[in-house]
């Protein structure tokens, strides 16, 4: 298992996403694409962080749906 690498920000912080890395949303539904493209430069809530040191991100898009995304920090 890869050890998570040190975390800066704590979990159930808000934080920026600053930018989509390439590719990343290419395989999604439309719906999808722009939810998460929508928060772009927004606050969305930091939950954790998985085994592999990536970001979990989380938001709710106007339609009412819960989105999660991971992220290299």
């Amino acid at each position: 298992m890869k050890q998570p690498r040190s975390k800066s920000l704590k979990a159930k912080k808000k934080v920026i996403l600053a930018q989509l890395p390439a590719g990343f949303i290419d395989d999604l539904p439309n719906e999808d694409k722009k939810a998460i493209s929508a928060v772009v430069g927004k606050p969305v809530l930091l939950v954790g962080y998985d085994e592999d040191g990536r970001a979990e991100l989380k938001f709710t898009d106007p339609n009412g749906t819960i989105h999660f995304v991971w992220v290299a920090p």
